[in-house]
């Protein structure tokens, strides 16, 4: 079995890597690393939670030498502010006996500050596509001196509308650069992305796209509509003892805030929620508790689905069914990270029935299904997506009542008349004669001669 000796590292970095107990690689490490140390554009597939972040890290760190230069020399871009703050903590972290100057950039701050800080230069930046394109225009940034781009879940970069910002960032970067992409799913977006702008990559794939983690149980429920969801989840979190920390998510801002609600009288102290509309601080403040244990429950959308490093979570439950198949697999790889045993619940609908089989299809396996345990109360009320719509039927023509008498008639011939427009101007024009020679100098002039 291969250890971080044989990568020839720094000491500096090893000493790092003693320090928190790094001392086996894991296979995308291993193979990544003598890649990206090479120069080489470089895709790296593997599922979520087998170490993709310090896959590329360790390389990079390995060859970024002390410099004076002042504008940065590493780009890591990453979607959400959440992986901003992670993945500047791993550097940190790793390059803790490193002279490296590590800035995070990310929206929702005041972005003066952000001009300030630069000023006073960094050596790597990690940053969310759309803050960083902000500072670049503003030319409180200058890129030019980039010689590695790191993309991490470009995914959802494309899925979060950013496709923009990355092309144009691409075209502002030194075209002399090593690209280097990680994601644990690979869709066709992302294949014309890498065809568009990477030259040559270098394909590192350790486990097929959309492949699950074998240490990870999985199990479905057929549920009617989302308050029968709601009283599932309190029956299986009353058992504390087995649901220890678990993650919950559903698919929008507006679920989260009403499951936050429903949950809350029964396990008030244990819960938290985050969502987009939550404060920057609030969330992390959310993240930190919850990765402490003072939580014992995180009601979340997919912003947390994404790469972000929870500490051992027994349970993902997948309290709406994502529509995309490759969100499901984010979000089941929160659990049984680090060969640690993880289990995920799937809630579904009939509406959500398909995205099921699409998530089943994409994985190659079938989710084993639990009936509802009889204690669940099948809820008949509904949500407001869920209530019957009433279509009325389009361009109704109401027909003429004849009760109504004479007081209704149909307009006469003068009312009936219709604007002709132009045509109908030049008509008037030849009923009153005007005259033709209006503004006719020439034939004001003859007429004088005469």
């Amino acid at each position: 079995m291969q250890s971080f000796d044989e990568f020839k590292i720094s000491k500096q970095l090893s000493n790092a890597l003693d320090d928190f107990g790094f001392i086996t690689p894991t296979p995308i490490q291993s193979k990544a690393f003598s890649v990206i140390a090479s120069g080489k554009n470089v895709v790296g597939i593997a599922q979520t939670g087998t170490g993709k972040t310090l896959a590329y890290l360790l390389p990079i760190l390995q060859q970024l030498k002390f410099s004076k230069e002042k504008h940065p020399r590493v780009l890591v871009l990453v979607p959400t502010r959440e992986l901003v703050v992670q993945v500047a903590g791993e550097i940190n972290k790793f390059g803790k006996y490193l002279n490296h100057r590590v800035f995070e950039i990310y929206g929702g701050t005041n972005i003066n500050a952000q001009k300030a800080m630069l000023e006073q230069g960094c050596d790597i930046i990690v940053a969310t596509p759309g803050r960083l394109y902000d500072l670049v225009l503003s030319r409180a940034l200058t890129l030019k001196a980039v010689k590695k781009l790191v993309i991490d879940e470009v995914d959802v970069m494309l899925d979060l509308g950013f496709r923009f910002q990355l092309t144009n960032l691409f075209d502002l970067l030194p075209a002399n650069r090593q690209n280097i992409m990680f994601s644990a799913t690979m869709t066709e977006d992302v294949d014309v992305l890498i065809n568009d702008f990477f030259i040559a990559p270098v394909k590192i794939t350790i486990a097929l796209s959309g492949t699950p983690l074998d240490n990870i149980m999985q199990r479905c429920y057929a549920v009617p509509n989302f308050y029968t969801k709601v009283n599932l989840l309190v029956s299986l979190l009353k058992d504390v003892s087995t649901y220890k920390k678990v993650l919950i998510f559903v698919s929008n801002k507006r679920n989260a805030d009403r499951l936050f609600e429903s949950l809350d009288e029964f396990y008030n102290n244990e819960l938290c929620v985050i969502h987009s509309n939550k404060t920057q601080n609030y969330r992390l403040r959310s993240m930190k508790q919850f990765n402490q244990g003072d939580n014992r429950i995180l009601v979340t959308t997919d912003v947390m689905a994404r790469g972000l490093d929870l500490d051992e979570i027994s349970h993902v439950i997948n309290f709406d069914t994502p529509k995309f198949p490759e969100n499901y697999m984010h979000r089941i790889g929160r659990t049984g990270r680090a060969a640690h045993k993880g289990e995920s619940l799937l809630f579904y609908t009939e509406k959500e029935h398909d995205y099921k089989n699409a998530i089943e299809h994409l994985m190659g396996i079938k989710i084993k299904e639990v009936s509802l345990p009889e204690n669940v109360e099948i809820s008949k009320k509904l949500i407001p997506e869920e209530q019957p719509k009433t279509i009325e039927s389009k361009n109704q023509i109401k027909k003429r009542d004849e009760s109504l008498g004479s007081g209704f008639h149909e307009k006469s011939d003068k009312n009936k008349k219709v604007n002709k427009g132009g045509s109908y101007q030049y008509k008037i024009a030849a009923k009153y004669k005007k005259p033709k020679t209006r503004g006719d100098k020439n034939y004001n002039k003859r007429n004088k001669k005469k």
